[in-house]
Order: C-alpha cells, then sequence, then structure tokens
C-alpha cells in the first residue's frame, strides 16, 4: 500500500487514507482525523500522510482490524484466510462423515448450517486481538492462529445427532426388518450471541460491531482467490522464464485455489473467480463415490478443479474436456513422454481415475502436481503419487503455443 502511494502520488494516497480512515475508526479517531486532514491539502503532503499511514497501519494490525491485513503475507507456514476456512472445513467435514459412515442408515438427514464464516472471522479477531492477556496479532494466519480459529469456530457450531430405529414386522415367512435413521442437527451461534459468550467488554463489542460493518471486506478475504500462501508463491516464482503465458496462466490459476477448496465428489464450478457455494453444507448427488448420498462443505473434484482453472486461465473461453470427467479431458490431449513434461500438462491415474495438472520441479527436479485431491480433502501440490501417465492439452497447440 506504501508503495503504491509513493508510486502514484495523491491520488493514490488520498484513496489509501480512505481505506484507512475506515478501518481505523475503532482504533485511532485522533490519527484519522490527522490524516483526512492531511488529504485536503492536496498531493504536496503526500510523505506526511505516508508518514501517519505507517501509524495508520501499525495501529490496525495490531488491533482486530488486522484481519483485513491477513491476505498479505507470503510468509512460509502462513496461508491465507481462505486456506484457513478450508482447514476448519475440513474437521469439519471429518466430524460429519464419522456420524455419517458410523453405520448403515436407510436416510441421512442434515438440517443446519455452520455459522457464518463472515461473523466467525469477526468474532475471532476481537477475542484474539482484542484480549487483554495472551494476545496476538490476527493479519498472519498461522498453524497456532488456525488453532484458534478453530476454538471460535467450533463455540459457534454445534453438531447434535439422533438415531430413528423403526422395526417393520413381517408375515408369513418374511422375517421383517429394522429402519436406520439418522438425523444430525447443526446449530449456529451468531456473532451477538457470541458477546455474551465470550464476556466482551465495552472496547470489544465496539470493535466487533465495527468489523461486523466491514462485512463485505471480510467476505473477500474469505473469497480472495488471488493471495497465495508462502510455498505455493516459490512454486510460482521458480516458473521458467520462457514459459509461454497460456501455460503460466495455467498454472498461476491452479496455484489460486491450493488449500482454499474442499474435495467434493461431482463438484463442478464453470464460474469466474470464487464459487460462492464452496464451503456450504451440500448432499454428495453424484452416484459412484462412497460419500455419495452424505452430506459435506461444497467443493469441487479433480475434473472440476482443471475445469475451472482452464475456464478461469482463459476468461471462460475454454473449456477443457467440454464438460466431461478426466476421461474426456484426457481425450483432448495428446499423450507425452515424462521427459517432455511442461508446466501446465495434465497428468492422470490409470484408467483416468484422477486429473492433476504439472506445476514445475522442485529442487531435485522432481516434478510438482497441482491438483484436488479427496484423500487430501483440498487443492494441494504434491509429487506424482500414483499419476502414471501425462498428456498435452490441445489448448497449447491452438492458441498457438506448443
Amino acid at each position: 500500500m506504501l508503495q503504491d502511494s509513493a508510486k502514484n502520488g495523491g491520488n493514490a494516497a488520498k484513496k489509501l487514507g480512505g481505506t484507512a480512515v475506515q478501518a481505523i475508526k475503532a482504533v485511532g479517531r485522533g490519527v484519522a482525523s490527522a490524516v483526512s486532514s492531511l488529504l485536503t491539502a492536496g498531493g504536496g503532503t503526500v510523505v506526511l500522510v505516508l508518514l501517519l499511514t505507517v501509524i495508520l497501519v501499525a495501529a490496525i494490525v495490531a488491533s482486530p482490524f488486522g484481519i483485513l491485513f491477513s491476505n498479505e503475507s507470503r510468509e512460509a507456514g502462513v496461508v491465507p484466510i481462505s486456506a484457513a476456512v478450508a482447514q476448519v472445513n475440513y474437521e469439519f467435514n471429518e466430524r460429519l462423515e464419522t456420524l455419517q459412515t458410523a453405520d448403515d442408515y436407510d436416510s441421512i438427514s442434515v438440517t443446519g448450517q455452520p455459522a457464518d464464516w463472515v461473523e466467525v472471522l469477526a468474532v475471532f479477531a476481537v477475542k484474539v486481538a482484542g484480549a487483554d492477556v495472551d494476545a496476538a496479532d490476527v493479519a498472519t494466519m498461522d498453524a497456532d492462529r488456525i488453532d484458534r480459529l478453530k476454538a471460535v469456530f467450533w463455540d459457534m457450531t454445534t453438531i447434535a445427532h439422533h438415531i430413528e430405529v423403526i422395526y417393520h414386522p413381517g408375515s408369513g415367512d418374511d422375517d421383517g426388518w429394522t429402519e436406520r435413521n439418522l438425523y444430525i442437527t447443526i446449530t449456529a451461534k451468531t456473532a451477538e450471541e457470541m458477546k455474551t459468550v465470550y464476556h466482551f467488554n465495552r472496547n470489544q463489542i465496539a470493535a466487533l460491531d465495527e468489523l461486523l460493518e466491514q462485512r463485505d471486506l471480510l467476505r473477500e478475504l474469505i473469497e480472495d482467490v488471488y493471495s497465495v500462501s508462502g510455498d505455493t508463491a516459490a512454486l510460482i516464482r521458480n516458473l521458467p522464464e520462457d514459459l509461454s503465458p497460456e501455460r503460466e496462466a495455467v498454472v498461476r490459476t491452479a496455484c489460486s485455489l491450493v488449500g482454499k477448496v474442499n474435495y467434493f465428489w461431482g463438484g463442478k464450478s464453470l464460474i469466474i473467480g470464487w464459487d460462492a457455494r464452496w464451503g456450504e453444507l451440500r448432499q454428495v448427488t453424484a452416484a459412484g463415490s462412497s460419500t455419495t448420498g452424505t452430506y459435506r462443505p461444497y467443493g469441487t473434484d479433480c475434473s472440476g478443479f482443471v475445469d475451472w482453472v482452464f475456464y478461469n486461465a482463459t476468461g471462460g473461453g475454454y473449456i477443457i474436456g467440454h464438460g466431461g470427467g478426466a476421461t474426456m479431458q484426457h481425450s483432448y490431449c495428446t499423450d507425452i513422454s515424462w521427459a517432455d513434461a511442461q508446466p501446465g500438462d495434465l497428468v492422470f491415474y490409470p484408467d483416468n481415475s484422477h486429473v492433476g495438472i504439472v506445476g514445475g520441479r522442485d529442487a531435485n527436479g522432481e516434478l510438482l502436481i497441482i491438483h484436488c485431491a479427496s484423500g487430501y480433502n483440498n487443492v494441494v501440490v504434491t509429487g506424482l503419487e500414483g499419476f502414471t501417465s501425462i498428456g498435452r492439452p490441445q489448448y497449447y497447440a491452438e492458441a498457438g503455443r506448443s
């Protein structure tokens, strides 16, 4: 932000100041007022504005409003908010699956949704950064802060269940049968309720109310497909300099979902940017999976991820596989040798049971694959791990690139 202001002069500083004034309300009204006064004086005050902006940013980062900066870090071990949310959703999914697979049920019914993630983030920020004891900034999402986020989520989300057993008596030679129905109820607390649960003081309540006025900004953090973790950023930095723009766009787009979207059998998302359905609790309806009929946070499957990547990398202009699964995607590729692999090529399991995208190579020259994997319940970067064939999408030749 500071670099943009220095580069673009008074207009950028004015825009920055407006954002800072909005976010700083609960942190330092005096400093915000000073910035506003300087901005009205014109472009000649850019240096002074930047100086006060340093103070503003430092104050914001140390406060609950630091969460608004949480997607800016590229440090190792630090992830964007969307990836932190996906990790919590993974745990939520595990608990649901444990209940749904504990026995063979004749029917499964799930009512309710987990707590609103915008409210969870706001409560988390105030509880962690606004605490009198053991306070921490929320501008970076590392393992410790993700654990704290999980704790807040589970304080706001409760899963209850009961099993209905109905005996159907037989007649004649029919011995009858027992019907078992599972009912799961998910109950969510609101941010308003958490003020009492966490015994927030007056300042914390004020900060929470201010943060909840920034719902759109918090939603942007959750739905951000541009921020990446430090490890993924390193993969992008190490792409070959002579890589074609089309291939680079595919790899960058694939990296944008790493760690952020849970696996969902039959999940397809031909949408530019973030799919608002991701993370919503939905029933798996596509046949052919052990998860069919169960409920879990919506996401994408392996071929759905590849479709989304090419669709977004081309601005909605190309759907590899033309709407089919991994087998159809493979049919729009030309088989190549492993030695000819380039970032952006596709790799497949035997019988096209899984598909991924070549992302590059590690320090030892081994291929790195970006894929949405059921075993990880997320979009991940791994080694070959079971991929046995590789194909070159015809798209690159159609675009005039090999």
